[in-house]
């Protein structure tokens, strides 16, 4: 089964971190891992799902009004006119919000994006293995670009001595980032609070190993 996170919309995730960028985050993380068991995944995609609903409807109701202003123009009242001018007006439309998923954005609900981020995160969590820690204890930071949404998945391990309220705060961060455009920073930040969150509670073993690679993934990235 392909992953949800594979329907690729643009490449706003190799824009928003460049390798750099990545190597960077990369650095902080193994930095982070230092001070605890627990294993700590960052991934960015541009879009949780491509929401195809979006381009019909979008493209549907403004080839309908174009229809109408086309008509009215030619001063044609044919519905036959109509029905031609709607036609090529939805397929030129459609081509257009299937490459500028910016469009989409104004015809997706807020509870549509939430459901399909939540789902691409836990299905990412799953398919990335961050469940198979020997003692449960790891961590994906889940960022969707086209939702503007973060989402933090937890193994049960961590579940069950921390809060789901207190991953809130590593939202917080990053959002608040993206927004100033510092987004490295904020990443890197927000990865340092999860350490400090999970050393307390799971702190560096003296026969610890990385079990997950501290490579940023980008899109559907193995």
């Amino acid at each position: 089964m392909p992953d949800k996170t594979e329907f690729k919309m643009s490449d706003a995730a190799e824009k928003f971190l460049t390798p750099a960028d990545r190597l960077q985050i990369e650095a902080r993380i193994g930095e982070a891992e230092k001070r605890t068991s627990g294993e700590i995944v960052v991934k960015v995609v541009s879009s949780s799902y491509h929401y195809p609903l979006a381009s019909m409807l979008g493209s549907s109701l403004l080839a309908i009004l174009l229809g109408i202003v086309v008509a009215l123009i030619a001063n044609n009242e044919s519905m036959w006119f109509f029905l031609a001018a709607f036609s090529m007006l939805f397929i030129v439309l459609h081509e257009l919000f299937k490459r500028l998923h910016f469009l989409r954005r104004y015809f997706v609900t807020a509870s549509d994006m939430k459901e399909e981020v939540e789902e691409g995160a836990i299905h990412s969590f799953y398919r990335r293995n961050i469940n198979n820690t020997v003692d449960h204890t790891g961590i994906l930071i889940y960022i969707s670009l086209f939702e503007r949404k973060v989402r933090v998945v937890a193994d049960q391990g961590i579940n069950a001595k921390v809060a789901q309220e207190v991953w809130q705060e590593i939202v917080a961060i990053i959002v608040s980032g993206i927004r100033a455009k510092t987004q490295v920073q904020a990443i890197g930040k927000a990865v340092d609070r999860c350490a400090d969150i999970l050393s307390t509670h799971f702190p560096l073993k003296a026969d610890d190993r990385n079990e997950l690679s501290n490579t940023v993934i980008i899109g559907q990235g193995k």
